[in-house]
């Protein structure tokens, strides 16, 4: 992307408000004509001081001033509403970014650190609003002053105009060149700041593992090493730029020179006034201030381009899902599921499932089991639509899960995650992430339910009390239990529980086991779990391997088939304890 074409593209999202946009462009027209009129006027009156008319002086003086109050009036009007133009567009755009950003898959994730993408956020919104603020205050007025000027030079005297040609074309030709050396040279600086960003959003999320292997020292010399390189890689391209001011001084240096020196060579031969040498100077000093300001637009356009190219990077991110909004909703879910002959893969030359077929009943209980890398995880997202299948198809209660509105559908459909993903927000809050009209009883009530309530009510704030980024002031069963809290006050009709109970001792789990049993009461419940308790309660247990399904049934029925799953549960790799049934027994009712 060209930076003339970013540049259009930065402008371009002003269109929201294009009736106040076109107005402070009129406004910057009208400041043009002032400017030029300023120096012409000018001369003017020296010409009419030195004629023997003089009276006319004093109509030009009056007509001068009245020009440079409108100027005045305009520039601060220009000033007031271009400020505010520009804050409202830098908001829109930071919610802009945020809302495609987050909508965008879980592979373009995978695939970038949080730090970069906020980094790409913050940079990219201040340049715009930069560039915005910049170009109703001095871009376009300067644009317009120059298209003005021009033409009016020309007529007054060419041979005069021909020296300010020249002189914008040195502009041109010099910030060119400065454009082409540095160019590459600053898209290693800001990527190498990606990195400073990406480092260091690694090292605050990952505080308690830095300080535990006394990794501070070693941290901060990386830190310190990659800032080295980035200075490094920056001088050389400040150079370039520094060299470029010092070419445009000389030329505006001399192109004054040369105006004073041609313009008194033609006042002797009678081709010019002392007026229109000094309009003329007057021009070439307002067209050196222009072109001054718009050779530091162009520096300024430069440095940013690289940032606003990977803002608009990610804004032009496909979302790999197509959610339709006019879609009609998922109707009233009564739960059953059906997987027909689906594939998917992360990569289409390595699948994660193959050809995967079975159906639930409503209000059953399925069990996906499988070692690490199987695909359990990855076919249960396809249900709430993380991801498309590349083939097949799934259904709930006979739709296609594709026909309906993506919110309608994930409303359907509660998640206990391993990793319970909680926020920086109280433990309400973060509740209410399932319910965000929940009442306070009703907060109390699913957290009672989730074994949450006891530990809750004993924290500084209660239920008010702050959690730390991701969790880290709680510990791994307390967030699990939130979660699990989180899950009953969605209240779906589909569950799933992706190792729910992964975080928990042997007595918690217990009392969760009830809780869960009364959750999943009623509802469509899909297990990923290693605990023989689960997995044997399941009506349907699915037994994955390499992500294709290689038995099904009860878990009397896979045991006495004798395959896989009873090969690799005699192993205990499904099973966190493996206790026989009258041990389970014995843990819940002391549980």
């Amino acid at each position: 992307m060209s930076i003339l074409r970013i540049y259009f593209r930065v402008i371009a999202l002003l269109a929201p408000e294009k009736w106040l946009a076109t107005t402070l462009a009129l406004a910057n027209l009208a400041l043009a004509g002032v400017y030029f009129l300023e120096p012409w006027l000018f001369g003017r009156v020296v010409d009419a001081l030195s004629s023997p008319q003089k009276h006319e002086v004093w109509k030009l003086i009056w007509s001068w001033a009245g020009v440079g109050l409108g100027g005045v009036v305009a520039s601060v009007w220009v000033s007031l509403y271009a400020d505010r133009l520009a804050h409202r567009r830098r908001q829109a755009a930071i919610a802009s970014y945020f809302e495609h950003a987050i909508a965008l898959p879980l592979a373009f994730h995978g695939q970038h650190h949080t730090g970069r993408l906020l980094r790409i956020m913050h940079s990219g919104t201040g340049n715009l609003f930069n560039l915005w603020l910049g170009f109703f205050r001095e871009h376009l007025t300067t644009l317009l002053s120059i298209v003005v000027m021009v033409p009016l030079a020309l007529h007054i005297n060419w041979k005069l105009a021909l020296l300010m040609i020249a002189l914008m074309t040195s502009f041109a030709t010099f910030n060119a060149i400065a454009m082409r050396k540095t160019h590459k040279a600053q898209g290693e600086v800001e990527e190498l700041h990606h990195e400073i960003s990406e480092r260091a959003g690694d090292v605050f999320g990952n505080v308690l593992v830095v300080q535990s292997f006394t990794r501070l020292a070693a941290e901060a010399a990386a830190i310190r090493d990659m800032m080295r390189r980035a200075l490094a890689a920056q001088y050389p391209v400040l150079r370039g730029w520094a060299w470029l001011s010092v070419a445009n001084r000389a030329a505006s240096t001399l192109t004054i020179v040369a105006i004073f020196a041609l313009g008194a060579s033609l006042n002797v031969k009678g081709e010019v006034t002392v007026g229109a040498i000094v309009s003329f100077v007057g021009f070439a000093m307002m067209l050196i201030g222009r072109l001054e300001q718009f050779a530091s637009f162009i520096s300024g356009l430069f440095f940013q381009t690289h940032s606003l190219r990977d803002f608009f990077a990610v804004l032009d991110t496909p979302l790999t899902l197509q959610d339709d909004s006019s879609a009609p909703n998922l109707p009233h879910v009564k739960g059953e599921v059906e997987f027909d002959n689906v594939s998917f893969g992360y990569d289409a030359s390595h699948p994660a499932l193959k050809n995967l077929s079975f159906r639930v009943r409503a209000g059953g209980t399925v069990a996906l089991v499988g070692p690490t890398g199987a695909g359990k995880t990855t076919a249960l997202s396809l249900l709430y639509r993380a991801y498309d299948p590349s083939e097949g198809r799934i259904t709930i209660d006979g739709i296609d899960i594709r026909t309906v509105n993506l919110n309608s559908l994930r409303s359907a459909i509660a998640v206990v995650f391993q990793d319970p993903g909680l926020f920086y927000r109280s433990i309400a809050d973060n509740l209410r992430i399932g319910d965000p009209d929940a009442t306070q009883e009703e907060l109390e009530a699913a957290a009672r339910a989730a074994e949450a309530h006891d530990f809750v009510v004993v924290k500084p704030d209660g239920y008010a009390t702050l959690v730390a980024e991701r969790g880290r002031s709680l510990s791994g069963g307390e967030r699990q239990r939130l979660s699990i809290a989180r899950a009953m006050l969605k209240d779906a009709p589909i569950l799933i529980l992706d190792e729910a109970t992964s975080a928990l001792d042997n007595a918690t789990e217990a009392r969760i086991q009830r809780a869960l049993n009364k959750l999943t009461a009623q509802r469509t419940t899909f297990v990923i779990a290693h605990r023989l308790s689960t997995v044997r309660n399941a009506d349907l247990i699915l037994v994955l391997k390499h992500g294709e399904l290689v038995e099904q049934g009860t878990y009397k029925e896979l045991v006495a088939l004798g395959g896989l799953f009873a090969e690799l549960d005699g192993q205990g790799q499904f099973v966190a304890d493996a206790v026989d049934d009258g041990a389970d027994v014995e843990l819940e009712q002391t549980g």
